[in-house]
């Protein structure tokens, strides 16, 4: 690559101004709004979820930075990817503490968190998702295949796919698949959506045990995924594909088993 010019840097500097600008807004914005919270927790759930919705945008504005870079300059931008990937990290934090982070958990242990946010249109959530789950693809498509994060996309994948199914109200969600009710596109798709996006972490989760890690956790987080999919088989009164999910699960414990009974053997005693 050859040296970059001082008429290009000028140029690329003059561009970007106004949305490094717009992006310490942002910031200052969340700094205010936490404050007011610890103020005052009421109705700090729905505040939450605006500032995870913020923090998406805060995201392409670092993509952004980094494809005017790429535009203006030839190189990419390694610290506004980086504070891309933060930010998504942090929208699925803001999430996690308004639904809870929790896998595979049984509907009533988060009732009472969604009932918190009750008022919130269920084709809000899904574009909320919607939305996230592009920005987290954006930011790793920018990245490249063999940047230095590859494998940690795993984890923020998971957790991006946990918040989403929590977001569910799985208590009014069956008797929302009425057709004949308001909303009954938007709960459908975002019902197919977490099945998707369940089964793409489990395996993700796998890929990552048996191409990077070889850690047991990896494999223990790829069959709680699983057991999340199944969960809502079962819910739905969806037999089959429960049954073929259930089956699955077996054979990834058994291949557990066995790789964890060889691991405590080879470790010295």
């Amino acid at each position: 690559m050859g040296k970059i010019s001082q008429v290009a840097r000028d140029r690329y500097s003059e561009r970007v101004e106004e949305y490094k600008q717009a992006t310490e807004e942002i910031l200052q914005r969340e700094k205010t709004v936490l404050a007011s919270v610890e103020k005052d927790p009421i109705g700090s759930e729905y505040k939450k979820i605006t500032l995870a919705d913020e923090r998406l945008n805060l995201a392409s504005l670092y993509l952004l930075l980094n494809r005017l870079s790429v535009g203006l300059l030839g190189v990419k931008n390694n610290k506004s990817l980086g504070d891309a990937r933060k930010s998504c990290y942090q929208s699925v934090i803001f999430l996690e503490d308004v639904v809870s982070y929790v896998i595979d958990a049984p509907f009533s242990d988060y009732t009472e968190r969604l009932e918190a946010i009750e008022k919130l249109p269920d084709d809000q959530r899904f574009r909320l998702v919607q939305k996230m789950g592009f920005t987290i693809q954006s930011v790793e498509e920018d990245l490249g295949d063999n940047n230095k994060w590859k494998w940690s996309f795993v984890e923020l994948e998971g957790r991006y796919t946990t918040v989403t199914k929590n977001l569910m109200n799985l208590k009014t969600l069956i008797a929302g698949l009425d057709p004949r009710i308001p909303g009954y596109e938007s709960r459908l798709e975002h019902l197919q959506f977490v099945k998707d996006l369940l089964q793409r972490s489990a395996d993700r989760y796998r890929e990552k045990y048996e191409l990077n890690t070889f850690r047991i956790d990896d494999f223990k987080q790829a069959v709680s995924f699983l057991s999340a999919l199944k969960r809502i088989h079962t819910l739905l009164g969806e037999v089959a594909q429960g049954d073929v999910i259930k089956r699955k699960i077996d054979v990834w414990k058994t291949k557990m088993d066995d790789d964890e009974k060889r691991l405590e053997e080879k470790r010295p005693s």
